[in-house]
């Protein structure tokens, strides 16, 4: 069943080009049309364009040929200049028309490909999510540019085979003129010729996907273990991650050298056709002119038209070949675009200063089972469990990254889904354990996005609570040191002190935490639990983790076992009356 504020499956295609966007569940067909409609001044200007500068290509050995006849007829040295001025016009038209060519060309593909890879991130970052995971990041990387670029590349295919039936048909006619026999061999030949050209470029869209496909799992590949390096080298897994690496790069090379094999007989057998061809004409316009049914002059432009006439016919294949790319690539876009939300949020808004009342009643989602949960303002609750998987369902469903399978959450009585995803974000936050920093100074990251920056007394004293401040001390220029991306520079301890700060800077109504602490020191820790503690003294805050010194300055701690609540109490409580518990916090 679709969710709230999507089409159904059967009105998909009902949406006009230009609803195209996040949310539209789009087809292959869908992403080139959008593409086409939203360049179609510069497709069409450089159809225009190509087309003249491809006619007045095909024109040069027929003004060549009537040159030969008027010099073999006796022609003065004044006719002679006036046909080389015509030469000349005839010159400046077609690289006049060459260079406007190109510059609407560039513009149609590049500006197609920019506006893909602007549609496949808004998608990628929209706020609602993906239902399912919708691929790795480097997959997800690979379509936004590589396939984003193939899709605009795709739009040259209009001005090219533009230009070439521009020139087929010129072509077509000057022999016409000269012969309708050799007019009718042209045209007749064309006809199968074309049509084996469109039937030998399909196994290259299939060919295009398969490589597109793999080069995005090697990106995926690599992309992982770069963001992992320092995990792998602590494991000393370097090489088990060379051979994942090789393994995943050659299957990508292999799929590369198939498709460019692919590409390349297509690109020979299409030659060799249109080799042939020409080469029939040529032979028959010989046999004219031997017969004296054609002048020497009309000879010369014939063969000359033959020769030429090579460049238009390949070009239909070239075209033929980025369309079938672009196929490829467009059905991957399509994909990605046509990925179902996993939230959709609601109408409603949320108290401008919320009191922070969090209500988890019924709750399940994958192995979370049947939770129920009140924490109130002022207090801190430690929820514990041993799966990870089970953290992660409670977290995911509390960051609306999913709906939850059974019960709800309630924020001061109003439920979470009623809520607009901004304004239920802006209430309730979920820091994860895996958090984000960028390539800015400490200060700046802590507080936080620069239209909506927090105070600088509150970020002063979220630095402090969560041991941030510290980190200052051991960098190079201080708090003016940038930390490189995702606080490459900073050790684990560190960069998860910077963004517990971050996480108590935003000040909440509810907080949500994950594991904030597991890379820091037990004395660090034990300054961070106080500080957090002191923090959120009049704030609703979650703490969902396996520390003992974190949770002994929780209010209550709820035990989940096998996804479930097995028991409730203080630390000390639980460490004393049950097993299972004692051995989730102290192993």
């Amino acid at each position: 069943m679709p969710q709230d504020g999507q089409k159904p499956q059967d009105e998909r295609n009902e949406a006009p080009a230009d609803a195209l966007g996040p949310g539209y569940r789009a087809t292959e067909r869908d992403v080139r049309r959008w593409v086409f409609d939203r360049q179609r001044r510069w497709i069409a200007g450089a159809m225009v364009f190509t087309a003249l500068h491809q006619t007045a290509e095909a024109a040069v050995p027929v003004v060549v040929g009537a040159v030969v006849d008027h010099a073999i007829d006796g022609g003065g040295p004044a006719d002679l200049l006036r046909w080389i001025a015509l030469l000349a016009l005839l010159f400046l038209a077609l690289s006049t028309a060459m260079r406007l060519a190109g510059r609407c060309n560039r513009h149609a593909s590049q500006d197609a490909a920019h506006e893909l890879r602007v549609a496949a991130v808004t998608r990628i970052l929209d706020p609602r999510g993906f239902a399912a995971r919708a691929g790795s990041s480097g997959t997800l990387l690979s379509t936004a540019t590589a396939d984003a670029l193939r899709i605009g590349l795709g739009n040259r295919a209009w001005a090219i085979g533009a230009g070439a039936a521009a020139a087929l048909v010129f072509g077509a006619a000057a022999l016409l003129l000269t012969s309708v026999q050799l007019g009718l061999v042209v045209l007749v030949g064309l006809v199968p010729l074309l049509a084996a050209t469109r039937l030998l470029a399909a196994p290259l869209t299939a060919r295009s996907s398969a490589e597109q496909a793999e080069v995005a799992r090697a990106t995926g590949t690599a992309a992982d273990l770069v963001r992992g390096l320092r995990v792998v080298k602590g494991l000393g897994a370097e090489d088990a991650a060379l051979r994942r690496y090789r393994a995943a790069s050659g299957s990508s090379l292999a799929a590369t050298v198939r498709a460019a094999r692919w590409e390349a007989g297509y690109q020979g057998l299409t030659l060799l056709l249109n080799g042939c061809f020409l080469t029939v004409v040529a032979w028959a316009g010989a046999r004219l002119a031997v017969d004296g049914s054609i002048s020497v002059g009309e000879f010369v432009a014939s063969v000359g038209l033959a020769q030429f006439l090579v460049g238009p016919s390949t070009r239909f294949g070239m075209a033929m070949g980025l369309r079938a790319k672009a196929r490829g690539s467009a059905a991957r876009m399509a994909a990605l675009l046509a990925e179902p939300y996993a939230v959709v949020g609601g109408p409603r808004a949320a108290a401008g200063r919320p009191d922070g009342t969090l209500v988890l009643t019924g709750l399940g989602a994958g192995p979370l089972r049947h939770l129920d949960l009140t924490v109130a303002p002022g207090t801190t609750v430690g929820v514990v469990t041993p799966d990870p998987a089970v953290a992660a369902a409670l977290l995911d469903v509390l960051a609306l990254r999913r709906p939850a399978d059974r019960g709800q959450v309630a924020l001061d009585g109003v439920p979470l889904a009623e809520l607009s995803l901004a304004e239920a974000r802006r209430v309730l936050l979920v820091a994860d354990h895996e958090a984000d920093l960028f390539d800015l100074t400490v200060a700046e990251n802590v507080r936080g996005p620069l239209d909506a920056p927090a105070d600088p007394a509150l970020v002063a004293r979220a630095m402090a609570a969560a041991d941030a401040d510290q980190v200052l001390s051991v960098l190079p220029d201080g708090g003016r040191s940038r930390i490189g991306e995702r606080g490459r520079i900073l050790s684990g301890g560190q960069r998860q002190r910077v963004a517990l700060a971050r996480a108590l800077a935003a000040d909440p109504a509810v907080l949500v935490l994950h594991e904030p602490t597991t890379a820091v020191d037990a004395a660090t820790e034990a300054d961070i639990a106080d500080g957090l503690r002191g923090m959120r003294a009049d704030r609703t805050t979650l703490l969902v983790t396996t520390s003992p010194i974190l949770l002994q300055t929780c209010d209550r701690v709820v035990f989940l076992d096998d996804g479930a609540p097995r028991a409730t109490g203080t630390h000390r409580e639980l460490t004393i009356d049950q097993p299972s518990y004692r051995t989730a916090v102290m192993a």
